[in-house]
């Protein structure tokens, strides 16, 4: 999509901080860090959100979880990191287009509190 803000960064229209790039995924640091690392793993091919991805999505889907551990402990989180992929308005995606958000470092909240 050429307005996609995602899709603008993977054809280098909007400069980015690269973490990691091969043929079908970027890396990057997101602008607004809710860690000392935080950065999003997209694949450059245009998917909305995870709600859109088929079978077809299958092997991109499986390399993109497995690149994530690899890019954790690169950016320096040995004992642990979160993932996120946010699906829809209703999830919290505020970026329609896939991508996964590899968050850790520092004191990490719990992501739902317990009573």
């Amino acid at each position: 999509m050429s307005d996609c803000l995602f899709c603008k960064i993977v054809r280098g229209e909007i400069p980015s901080r690269k973490v990691y790039e091969d043929d079908e995924m970027l890396a990057f640091h997101d602008i607004n860090p809710v860690a000392p690392v935080h950065f999003m793993l997209v694949p450059k091919l245009h998917l909305d959100s995870l709600a859109e991805a088929g079978n077809e999505h299958a092997a991109l889907l499986g390399r993109m979880m497995l690149l994530a551990p690899r890019l954790a402990k690169e950016q320096g989180l040995h004992n642990g990191f979160r993932t996120v992929i946010n699906t829809g308005k209703g999830g919290g995606q505020e970026v329609f287009h896939l991508h996964i958000h590899i968050i850790g470092g520092g004191n990490i909240p719990p992501m739902v509190r317990r009573n």
